[in-house]
């Protein structure tokens, strides 16, 4: 049944895709195993990058149960969706029943996909490696999965935090799954995320770098990276904005 639902939703994405115009480019796929658990780390600028991180697994036979905040399993939209399609739910108060759910998928020869820096990031670039959880490392240690980083770039332009969105046709949306991240003899969880993370910052970088819808005029483009010109907040910048919108989510009601 959660494979079933999780196809729907597939085709589904698919006409979405398609009813926007969506110039979709995903490289890199021969990296992601066909068979067998896989831990997959990707960045997280979107309420909407899941579904592009799933399509390029898609296109290699694989279904990724995503870990996901709890609020998300709460809501009347999304929560039967994401409890059909048997993704995971995080507690942030519970995190260990979270990370027994993920073990058991990966030894059952699942696809977990774990988002390493929590929330959506501002600055639409990689976090600093200080902001990085290490769930990821934990998870291909613990099981032996690889653990595979997928960078993507240009879906925040679609739908993202502080009411950013637009249903403009054919943004281009790049897509790219880097090689397997193989630990090394000895390696602690917080050495192998320090691997990551230098892995998945160049990889967006180099997707920013090859974008092939630059805007004319950087200043005024909100959706562009401050180190090269643009008007998103700088790294530090977004660090103060994302603390302040998890303190608004947090507080009492």
């Amino acid at each position: 049944m959660p494979d079933l639902t999780y196809r729907v939703v597939i085709r589904l994405c698919r006409v979405l895709f398609r009813a926007l115009g969506l110039r979709i480019r995903v490289t890199g796929v021969e990296h992601l195993p066909a068979a067998g658990p896989v831990v997959v780390a990707a960045n997280h600028s979107s309420f909407l990058d899941f579904m592009f991180v799933g399509l390029a697994a898609v296109r290699r036979g694989r279904l990724v149960r995503f870990m996901a905040k709890q609020s998300v399993f709460r809501s009347r939209v999304s929560g039967p969706l994401m409890r059909a399609m048997a993704h995971l739910p995080v507690d942030r108060a519970h995190g260990e029943l979270a990370a027994r759910q993920a073990l058991w998928a990966l030894r059952s020869g699942e696809v977990v996909g774990v988002y390493p820096e929590a929330t959506i990031g501002r600055a639409f670039v990689v976090k600093d490696v200080e902001d990085f959880r290490r769930g990821a490392a934990h998870l291909a240690l613990a099981t032996g999965a690889p653990l595979v980083p997928v960078a993507h770039w240009g879906i925040h332009r679609i739908f993202t935090v502080d009411g950013r969105w637009s249903l403009r046709r054919g943004r281009a949306v790049e897509v790219l799954v880097g090689a397997p991240l193989v630990p090394l003899p000895g390696e602690s969880p917080e050495a192998l995320t320090v691997r990551l993370h230098e892995r998945l910052a160049a990889m967006v970088d180099d997707l920013v770098g090859r974008y092939p819808q630059p805007p004319a005029d950087p200043a005024r483009a909100w959706w562009w990276p401050a180190d090269r010109g643009g008007a998103a907040p700088t790294r530090a910048e977004a660090g103060v904005l994302d603390e302040a919108a998890v303190r608004r989510v947090d507080a009492p009601r």
